[in-house]
């Protein structure tokens, strides 16, 4: 993929394609708690790549007391590394709105046997 290309001059394939490669990085990180990656999890709210190819990343955690709450944003920031072509890399916590079992994947709720 020729990432000279801003963004918003790819073509739908091209960011599809680079979206996909930021997912595969994000669903390496897994809740120490939950053998379940972060993705599944659905802690990821939202990706946003920026037409310099900065990245930012909203995400939320199962619970605010999360034990690993000061660690998760450099555990995705560290995932992203491997990543060709992408700038500075930004991951905003938010408990708004919080999470809870509905945002799962249908994966992740088999995974747990959640059904």
């Amino acid at each position: 993929m020729n990432l000279a290309i801003p963004p918003s001059q790819m073509t739908e394939e091209q960011l599809a394609a680079l979206t996909d490669r930021i997912i595969a990085a994000i669903k390496t990180v897994y809740d120490p708690e939950i053998p379940v990656d972060i993705y599944e999890l659905g802690l990821i709210y939202k990706i946003d790549v920026a037409d310099n190819f900065d990245v930012t990343i909203d995400m939320t955690l199962t619970a605010p007391g999360c034990p690993v709450a000061g660690e998760m944003p450099g555990m995705v920031k560290e995932a992203l590394k491997p990543v060709e072509g992408l700038g500075e890399v930004t991951v905003n916590m938010t408990f708004d709105p919080p999470w809870d079992p509905s945002r799962m994947s249908e994966e992740a709720k088999l995974e747990l046997n959640m059904f």
